[in-house]
């Protein structure tokens, strides 16, 4: 009954979600391929070897999903892995790494056809979707076709949670499609559990096995590649994602004491990149593109923006301080966990809902610090810049952090290709 009531109120609602989304993708310049979007892939794979298809959003989720799907290349060599994203951004990071999965597609709008089309041309034996991305005709038809439904690396949003409870008659009957959800705490456990799902388990977060992408940098080849002086000090700043928090940094900046600072800054989405430098030109020098300008050296300005796709990972290596956005705004935050993974002490705002347990944990050890104004910032970045041994110790402890949370990637690659084999 309640998938007649999700589908009707889909149909009728239509006239609002159809002209939004081609908004959204027009504004923010994705080229989305809507083919692909209504089911329509290139291809029919026929019944046969062990298939997994998994499904990522965006950049974010991606990376995310990047050490489970090498890991079920390591536990399974023989299952064949489709990776769907929804995100033209998503899709464009996911092609850096055509290791690591066999097919990548965009993601089926939850329109009933469209993910039956979608889902008789790959035929998975299994379909894992990441984290939230739980959508009703997609997992139904999943199962009317016989697979294995799975949540892998699951959480319930502090925000999200009050809200569903209030309809959990719906979120019940959604979860009834899930065959196993495996849960990054024993919170999201709690929470999904009272939502009503089944078959629950507790099996880490595979952000942390994901921290170690790009680890194999070296700080001197980077400094080289963007012009950074290695006797300055150099702040990263990645992830912002509004004009409040753009603001908010831009003000820090400007007065910020520390002498000699030379800044990267990546935001999370591309678009934002006119902004920020128009935000920037105010400062002495203003901001150089990295689509541009290759390189700081010579170039007049302190401020590097970083509009180009998969570099952040790496770039951390040179930073002596980083400070990651989503926080400042009320947004949930973004993931912390890469600068630590590489030892450097963060900064973030209070808002780290979507993150709570890294947040809280990192705080907990020192190796992270929460702000809440442009005059905190300012005066935190100028702090941690005076006192090389206290970063050296929150670098530390930020290593040990992430060292000692390891290893979920594999068990979530394990109970995938158990059930991948086990349904074939």
């Amino acid at each position: 009954m309640v998938i007649w009531i999700y589908n009707i109120l889909l149909t009728l609602g239509s006239l609002v979600w159809v002209p939004w989304m081609l908004w959204r993708a027009r504004r923010r310049k994705e080229g989305v391929d809507w083919r692909q979007r209504s089911g329509e892939y290139p291809f029919k794979l026929e019944k046969g070897r062990p298939r997994v298809w998994i499904h990522a959003v965006s950049v974010g989720e991606v990376m995310a999903a990047l050490p489970v799907l090498r890991e079920v290349r390591q536990v399974g060599p023989d299952v064949e892995i489709v990776l769907s994203v929804t995100t033209s951004s998503g899709h464009r990071t996911a092609t850096g790494f055509p290791d690591a999965y066999d097919r990548l597609v965009y993601f089926p709008i939850d329109v009933y056809r469209f993910v039956l089309a979608a889902l008789v041309r790959v035929r998975p034996t299994v379909v894992a979707v990441m984290e939230t991305e739980l959508w009703m005709n997609f997992l139904d038809a999943s199962q009317n076709l016989g697979a294995t439904t799975i949540l892998i690396n699951g959480r319930i949003s502090d925000r999200s949670f009050p809200r569903a409870r209030t309809f959990r008659f719906f979120y019940r009957d959604l979860l009834r499609r899930v065959d196993r959800c495996l849960m990054q705490t024993t919170v999201d456990a709690e929470r999904i559990t009272a939502l009503g799902a089944r078959s629950v388990e507790v099996f880490g977060n595979c952000k942390y096995d994901q921290a170690l992408e790009g680890l194999d940098a070296q700080p001197g080849v980077w400094r080289g590649e963007l012009g950074l002086d290695p006797e300055r000090p150099t702040l990263v700043v990645g992830s912002t994602r509004s004009e409040r928090e753009e603001a908010l940094v831009v003000e820090a900046l400007g007065t910020m004491k520390t002498e000699g600072l030379q800044v990267v800054w990546a935001p999370r989405h591309l678009e934002r990149t006119d902004a920020i430098v128009a935000a920037l030109a105010g400062l002495p020098g203003g901001a150089v593109r990295r689509s541009q300008s290759r390189s700081l050296a010579g170039s007049g300005s302190r401020v590097m923006v970083l509009d180009t796709y998969g570099e952040l990972a790496q770039v951390y290596c040179v930073a002596d301080a980083v400070v990651i956005g989503g926080g400042f705004d009320d947004l949930g935050g973004q993931n912390i966990l890469q600068p630590l993974a590489h030892g450097k002490p963060v900064v973030h705002g209070p808002h780290m809902q979507n993150f709570r347990d890294v947040a809280t944990a990192a705080t907990a050890r020192g190796c992270s610090l929460t702000v809440s104004d442009a005059a905190s910032l300012a005066a935190t970045l100028d702090g941690l810049f005076a006192d090389p041994e206290g970063r050296a110790r929150m670098g530390a402890a930020a290593r040990e952090l992430v060292a000692e949370n390891l290893g979920a990637s594999r068990r979530y690659a394990e109970a995938v290709v158990a059930a991948a084999k086990k349904t074939d």
